[in-house]
């Protein structure tokens, strides 16, 4: 029983999370605005990640942002794979360590995907057909659909995944090579 509720509390904590990051902030007259970027220094190297793997497999070939990886799913007409997260979340993590763990889900990602994860909402509504909670996997297809049809086991939260749902997702990544072949 204890297990649920924290299990059921972290998910909450992830959720809460993901909404707060898609939020916009608030605008600020432009007298404080200019004083405020003067103030802010700008990021440095040591925030930004080293790679844009960010652990999810260092051997796949990561796309950078949304647009850029919409670009390369058209011009190589393979799938896209968009995982959102976010750095601080478990549940996150945990998605993180078994998918870069899995042989068989780096494989399919590395050689049949256009791969991008993000931890900053996209601009694209249809990322987020039922929220904006973390972790989240969704397929767009070449011809820009996303694969609402392609959803995890969870029904309220339909693209989500845990750490023990990767065979799942590996036969969801399957389903969306073979749709991709027998659509288009």
């Amino acid at each position: 029983m204890q297990s649920n509720l924290f299990v059921c509390c972290l998910l909450l904590l992830c959720t809460a999370l993901g909404e707060a990051a898609t939020r916009k902030p608030k605008k600020q007259p432009a007298a404080e605005a200019s004083n405020t970027a003067k103030a802010d220094p700008e990021p440095t190297d040591a925030s930004q990640p080293k790679t844009l793997a960010r652990g999810w497999g260092d051997s796949i070939q990561w796309v950078q942002t949304y647009e850029e990886a919409l670009a390369k799913c058209r011009e190589l007409r393979k799938p896209l794979m968009v995982i959102h997260h976010l750095e601080d979340c478990p549940f996150s993590q945990e998605l993180k360590k078994a998918f870069s763990a899995d042989n068989m889900a780096q494989k399919l990602a590395r050689d049949d995907f256009v791969m991008l994860n993000v931890v900053h909402p996209v601009a694209d509504e249809n990322q987020s057909p039922d929220g904006h909670y973390v972790p989240r996997v969704m397929f767009v297809d070449p011809s820009m659909t996303v694969r609402t049809d392609l959803a995890g086991r969870y029904s309220n939260r339909l693209y989500a995944y845990e750490a023990g749902d990767i065979p799942e997702l590996i036969t969801n990544m399957k389903k969306a090579k073979i749709l991709l072949k027998t659509e288009l």
